[in-house]
């Protein structure tokens, strides 16, 4: 792919997972009660308005202030801008890992301008299941950063089996 084609991809896709997520977050942070679920569908979606501290389920939330800090805001950062940097510049990627790179990229800028800009936490507000099965709540970036790693793990089993390994 050309580097100004690569370039305008990740960076539409960029765009596209950070706004459609911090438009979500805001409607959330706006219409959505706080301390009370809404359920649709015979309880197979809920919105639940949360202030997550931690990462993905709440992992590391009861970490100290600062160590959270340091880890999900410039541990992350330091991620990110590596796996930015590396979308860029290596000279020969595929199509389906540039964009699954992007998404990853562009849901985790989501979350972290929210740690930025929310004294260190990320809004949540959504979680699917059926009966005691269910998600964690999570947002729009959280579902950017999953279909990116899902779309790079079927790709890279689908070339190993191809490779013979």
């Amino acid at each position: 792919m050309a580097r100004f084609i690569r370039i305008v991809v990740v960076a539409i896709t960029l765009l596209s997972c950070v706004g459609c997520d911090q438009a979500t977050k805001a409607v959330a942070k706006e219409y959505l009660p706080r301390n009370e679920v809404l359920s649709f569908a015979h309880d197979t979606f809920r919105l639940q308005y949360v202030e997550n501290p931690g990462a993905f389920l709440s992992i590391g939330a009861s970490l100290p202030e600062k160590a959270r800090g340091l880890l999900f805001t410039v541990g992350i950062a330091t991620i990110l801008f590596g796996i930015l940097s590396y979308l860029l510049f290596a000279p020969a990627l595929q199509q389906t890992t540039i964009f699954s790179l992007s998404l990853i990229v562009g849901g985790g800028l989501s979350n972290l301008f929210d740690r930025m800009a929310y004294r260190g936490y990320v809004v949540d507000f959504l979680n699917i299941g059926i009966g005691n099965l269910r998600t964690g709540i999570f947002n729009i970036a959280d579902v950017a950063i999953t279909v990116g790693a899902i779309v790079l793990i079927v790709r890279s089993l689908k070339h190993e089996r191809k490779a013979g390994f």
